[in-house]
């Protein structure tokens, strides 16, 4: 099973609006077959395993890290491959809560007479599975604040240089922190600010690339910008509020950006709740918001935040610098979120680390 993790982890931020599973078939301690979910969520992991099995597959033991669907879509339900290609057990880590699924592949499995271990590795497999999980269970995606800060807490001088503060392994990890999710997200402030180009660089790959997407109220942001010259070839999504201009709504709908009009709140901002919903719906799972101190600050008073991934700089650049996080709000130190810190790593002269919230 903890192999069959790994293989799900490395297909996070393809598969969506699908979960990224895993699956490894085992026979007489050999590994037949072992699949992920491809990319744009089809094949399925346990499809594709068996597939690699062939007929060696009768009478093995499959681990798969989510329970196979149930249901008829595009193909038929994994639950009956497994069952058809004789398939002796399952062991899976979680339960599926897409009420299509919701225990009825497991029961399709029993029904066959293949013996059925469920809650292996539950814990890991969550934390892997997080984002499909928590837009089916609470309309929301994932979130990932990313933060790139000196050791003070300051992202940028007065002037607002702040290229670069971290260096180029930092940078580059971005890159891989970008993969592994649907989409990056930035406010209007950080596309006027760095004309961002927030496609995955460096890396040396070329094909899947993450949704971007520019939460501006009023269209602030140039179509001219690099964005818009490349929403072509690297889907772009807008979400914009009911005031925004039109000329400037037809400007970017001619880029190829796909506009997407949200609720705003009485000072004329993005209703993040509802935005962050309305992107559930679309399907995402996985975003990794790249945003300056308001959008930052505001993210997290709204409880959105899941994940903060900060890259530490070891350097120093005192108090008329940028902030770290705009104003939370906060009277009582009890009212301050608290996080648990969860991985670090030495980039370089820099340090990353990742802490939930």
């Amino acid at each position: 099973m903890a192999h069959a993790l790994r293989l799900a982890a490395r297909g996070n931020g393809t598969t969506w609006p699908n979960p990224s599973v895993g699956c490894v078939i085992v026979k007489d301690g050999q590994i037949l077959g072992r699949g992920t979910t491809q990319p744009g969520g089809r094949p399925h992991a346990e499809r594709v395993a068996l597939a690699q099995a062939g007929d060696a597959a009768h009478g093995a033991t499959a681990y798969v890290t989510l329970e196979p669907c149930a249901h008829h879509g595009k193909t038929s339900p994994c639950a009956e491959a497994l069952v058809a290609a004789g398939i002796a057990r399952v062991v899976t880590a979680l339960t599926d809560p897409d009420p299509r699924v919701s225990g009825g592949g497991h029961a399709i499995l029993r029904r066959a007479g293949i013996e059925v271990t469920e809650g292996v590795l539950t814990e890991a497999a969550t934390r892997v599975t997080q984002g499909f999980l928590k837009r089916l269970t609470r309309g929301l995606p994932l979130v990932t604040l990313k933060l790139a800060a000196s050791l003070d807490a300051r992202t940028a001088l007065a002037s607002g240089e702040s290229r670069w503060i971290t260096g180029p392994q930092a940078r580059a990890h971005v890159h891989l922190l970008r993969l592994t999710h649907d989409a990056v997200l930035i406010g209007s402030g950080t596309a006027l600010a760095d004309d961002p180009d927030l496609t995955v660089r460096h890396l040396g790959r070329t094909g899947h690339q993450p949704l971007r997407i520019v939460l501006d109220s009023n269209l602030r942001h140039s179509p001219d910008s690099r964005l818009g010259r490349s929403a072509e070839t690297h889907p772009v999504w807008i979400l914009h509020g009911p005031d925004a201009p039109q000329p400037r709504r037809l400007a970017w709908a001619e880029t190829g950006a796909r506009l997407i009009e949200v609720a705003t709140t009485p000072n004329g901002h993005i209703a993040l709740p509802q935005a962050f919903r309305s992107l559930a719906e679309e399907g995402l799972t996985r975003i990794l918001a790249e945003c300056g101190a308001t959008l930052a600050a505001a993210l997290v008073a709204e409880s959105l935040v899941d994940d903060l991934a900060l890259y530490s700089a070891g350097l120093l650049l005192g108090a008329e610098s940028r902030p770290l996080l705009g104003p939370l709000g906060l009277d009582r130190l009890a009212d301050a979120p608290r996080l648990t810190l969860r991985e670090t790593q030495t980039l370089g002269p820099d340090q990353f680390s990742l802490w939930s919230f």
